[in-house]
C-alpha cells in the first residue's frame, strides 16, 4: 500500500534528509521546510520504505503538494 506525504503549507525545502529507497520510522525527519522564517520538519506518520522524495533543496512547494510517496 502507497501513501502519500502532502505539504500543509507554501514553503521553502530548506534539507532533503531521506532518499528514495530509505527504511523510515515514525518521526524520522523527511525533509526540513521553512515558512515565515521558522524551520518545520516533517516527520514520518508511519514506518515503510520511501518510494519516492519529490521535493528539492531550494524549491518553493504549495500545499496540496506531495512531498514523498512510500509503503507500509
Amino acid at each position: 500500500m502507497a501513501d502519500d506525504v502532502i505539504n500543509e503549507i507554501v514553503a521553502t525545502v530548506l534539507e532533503v534528509t531521506a532518499k528514495a529507497g530509505q527504511r523510515v520510522e515514525v518521526g524520522d525527519t523527511l525533509v526540513l521546510l521553512e515558512s515565515m522564517k521558522m524551520e518545520i520538519p516533517v516527520l514520518a506518520e508511519d514506518a515503510g520504505v520511501l518510494d519516492e522524495v519529490r521535493v528539492n533543496t531550494g524549491q518553493v512547494i504549495q500545499a496540496g503538494d506531495v512531498i514523498a510517496t512510500y509503503r507500509r
